[in-house]
């Protein structure tokens, strides 16, 4: 099963001198039942951008909540065994966690397929959004507005070895 973590930069970087994706548990997003229903789709590259999408989400609330990390949403995609990614059952019912699952261990960095991080010319939108992302979730329709401008952001891909250059620059 392929699960999209999310992280930030200085996540990815610690991630990477770790050698795992951990400790855990993990929280993830990943085609699950609740996802399918929600995107209604058959489509399994539709569903795995969608299960991406949602954890691009999670990584810009992780900015929202660490000034520190520099403003560009990260998700690495890993693959791992079907049992290892447990779902909620209950998380259709809430739309902020379709998609969600949570990994009960700690994943070596050697099962990552990709990393998705933003564009350098992101980083204003990602940052505006991170800022708004509170009064967004409040259902300030300006902030919600902001924030769904850093979704228009297509997400770069990379692969796992292209990580050290990633983390070196921020």
């Amino acid at each position: 099963m392929r699960v999209y973590v999310p992280l930030t930069l200085l996540s990815l970087a610690e991630t990477h001198r770790r050698g795992e994706l951990g400790p855990a548990p993990l929280d993830a997003y990943a085609v699950t039942p609740g996802l399918r229903e929600w995107y209604v789709s058959d489509d399994i590259e539709e569903l795995e951008y969608a299960a991406l999408g949602r954890a691009a989400r999670a990584s810009l609330r992780l900015l929202a909540v660490d000034p520190r990390a520099p403003r560009r949403r990260v998700v690495v995609a890993v693959d791992v065994p079907d049992s290892a990614a447990a779902a909620d059952p209950d998380a259709a019912l809430d739309d902020t966690s379709v998609g969600s699952v949570r990994l009960a261990a700690a994943v070596p960095l050697t099962k990552a397929a990709a990393v998705h991080v933003d564009a350098d010319e992101a980083e204003a939108d990602v940052a505006a959004a991170a800022a708004a992302l509170g009064a967004a979730d409040l259902g300030d329709e300006d902030a919600r507005f902001t924030v769904d401008g850093a979704e228009d952001h297509e997400l770069r891909w990379f692969a796992t070895q292209e990580i050290p250059d990633l983390v070196a620059r921020d």
